[in-house]
């Protein structure tokens, strides 16, 4: 099979339209709706309330915007309003998924607190609900939780929910890659004390950006409404009393949402049959699919993913910002796959590095399911346990081109680039 590259570039994830989006979009331009109000915003929270079946839900400029005023408002009902300019956490303890994009827990930071990375498990790729309970052990005063689900698949939130029930602990619900996925027949974005889903251009629902924060209170709801548009009060003046944002999102992003939300199924069938015929013409390599607990949990299938098997990685060395390999017959590793795809005009991604690992936090406690452990240079080992879990998935993971507009015969090739790879 002659390989050529590809005439126009295969995207991993990148925004499908339908026409519906410019109709409200021109709705807004031509009725001048085009700041924070309007039908589009209006109409965009009912219908993501219906799909996701919570009471409320707030339109933001952002999926981080709608995380950073979750985390804020917990931290309020927590521990009541800072009393200082550093943040409502000043001075507490959060445990934050590990193995995630950075906007889930910077929020954490923004208000002062201090994140505890909780480390993954190989089974979902998301937090480990017996790391999670190693950590309340250790630190038993922590009262917020973060927890991410990578992917779009979710994690054990049943078992995590169950975890800070019992040790009197809120969570913050970031779904921003599984909207869409249930876990036990329920919406992610759900089970949280406060929810977050994304619309940023790469999600499988977009509006280039945006994001939403969901709840069950409504009075929480008026809250954060009132924190994203510079918490003005009811006066004829402008007054504030409290700290706000401009963080709420426009009608002309809201009306590209609107237009996007009907094409939710449609999307993670896509994006489905891509997984399954990757899941198919890899059968035969020594690699796995990102793993997905379908006796509870039905992911909206985001990206593709595959981590190699450990005896058939090529010996492979990342600094900071570069990687090298030495190729090896029989054997592959995750910058050799994505190098060889770049060439032929496609994108594909090393999986998320841990939090833990990165510069800016790596002095942050990190906890295994083996207790307290500290950054390292690669995925160690006690008496053959893994004992860095989402490191490891690091290693050897990564996120092919997973866009809902590839052909079949596109995919085709890349599955055979990723096959030579290993000859």
């Amino acid at each position: 099979m002659e390989i050529k590259p590809f005439e126009k570039k295969v995207w991993l994830s990148s925004p499908t339209m339908h026409g519906e989006e410019i109709e409200y979009v021109k709705e807004a331009y031509e009725t001048n709706w085009m700041s924070t109000v309007g039908a589009n915003i209006n109409e965009s929270e009912k219908a993501v309330c219906a799909k996701i079946g919570c009471k409320d839900a707030v339109a933001l400029a952002s999926g981080t915007a709608a995380l950073h005023l979750a985390i804020r408002l917990a931290g309020e009902r927590l521990y009541g309003q800072p009393k200082t300019a550093k943040g409502v956490l000043e001075g507490k303890r959060v445990f934050c998924s590990d193995l995630t994009f950075d906007a889930t827990v910077n929020p954490v930071a923004y208000e002062g607190g201090e994140a505890v990375f909780i480390d993954t498990e190989y089974e979902t790729w998301n937090m480990s609900p017996a790391a999670l309970e190693k950590a309340f052990e250790i630190y038993p005063d922590v009262k917020l939780v973060v927890v991410a689900h990578l992917y779009g698949t979710p994690g054990r939130i049943g078992e995590i929910r169950e975890i800070c029930d019992r040790h009197g602990a809120l969570i913050v619900e970031d779904a921003a890659e599984s909207f869409g996925a249930t876990y036990e027949g329920k919406q992610t974005g759900n089970f949280g004390d406060y929810g977050v889903i994304s619309f940023n251009g790469n999600k499988i629902i977009t509006g280039s950006a945006g994001g939403m924060f969901l709840t069950n209170n409504l009075e929480d709801a008026h809250k954060v409404r009132k924190w994203s548009t510079q918490a003005r009060e009811d006066a004829p003046w402008y007054q504030h009393e409290e700290m706000g944002y401009n963080y709420r999102m426009s009608n002309v992003i809201a009306g590209v949402i609107r237009g996007q939300l009907p094409h939710l199924e449609e999307h993670i069938a896509q994006k489905k049959a891509i997984f399954e015929r990757y899941k198919e013409g890899f059968k035969d390599l020594p690699v796995s699919m990102n793993p997905m607990d379908l006796n509870k949990s039905e992911p909206n299938y985001w990206l593709s993913c595959i981590i190699i098997d450990k005896d058939a990685m090529c010996r492979q060395v990342r600094g900071e910002k570069d990687a090298l390999y030495v190729a090896e017959p029989g054997k592959s590793c995750p910058t050799q796959i994505l190098e060889e795809i770049a060439k032929y005009n496609a994108e594909g991604r090393p999986i998320w590095k841990p939090m833990h690992l990165q510069p800016i936090y790596r002095m942050n406690p990190f906890i295994t399911e083996a207790g307290s452990g500290r950054a390292r240079s690669n995925a160690y080992i006690d008496e053959g346990t893994v004992l860095d879990v989402g490191l490891d998935i690091f290693e050897r993971g990564l996120c092919l081109p997973s866009d809902n507009k590839m052909t079949p015969e596109q995919q085709d090739v890349i599955i055979e680039i990723v096959k030579r790879c290993f000859e």
